[in-house]
């Protein structure tokens, strides 16, 4: 893969709002960008795979947990600029969300911590704007309101 810092052309990563027992997994980034920032799993995609084969490996990698019912539901870009005003960063990222289904989970990866979240309390957290707004819009996809996406027959 390209550079990721000052690329050439916008990179496609994958943004998971990954659900269990009505909460969302937030994974405490390792890497730049948004080092030490609570984030959606992800990552970028591979070439040679689809979105959702995409998601699937990254919710693996970054969480030890498999992904089910996985649907595509937005498109965000990330564009941070240096204190030059070139761009350092650039990514289309596409949105998904789906159920994890496994064992406990643990970060792994590129993931330094993982802890579990309701809509709300990720609505209050001191998060990069999209990341709550996506979170909400799956909620709202999902017709959960301040129920519990997807609990019938999680593991």
């Amino acid at each position: 893969m390209g550079e990721r810092r000052y690329p050439g052309r916008p990179i496609v990563g994958i943004g998971i709002v990954l659900w269990r027992d009505g909460k969302v997994a937030l994974v405490r980034r390792g890497k730049p960008p948004r080092q030490g920032q609570w984030s959606l799993p992800g990552g970028a995609q591979r070439l040679g795979e689809t979105v959702l084969e995409a998601a699937a490996r990254e919710v693996r990698e970054e969480t030890g947990l498999d992904l089910a019912d996985a649907r595509i539901f937005d498109v965000v870009d990330l564009i941070e600029r240096d204190e030059e005003g070139r761009i350092a960063y650039h990514y289309t990222l596409i949105e998904v969300t789906g159920r994890a289904v496994g064992g406990a989970g643990e970060a792994a990866s590129d993931a330094a911590e993982l802890a579990w979240f309701t809509p709300e309390e990720v609505a209050a957290m001191p998060l990069w704007k999209e990341t709550r707004r996506v979170v909400g819009r799956a909620a709202e996809l999902l017709g959960t309101g301040k129920t519990s996406p997807g609990a019938a027959g999680q593991s």
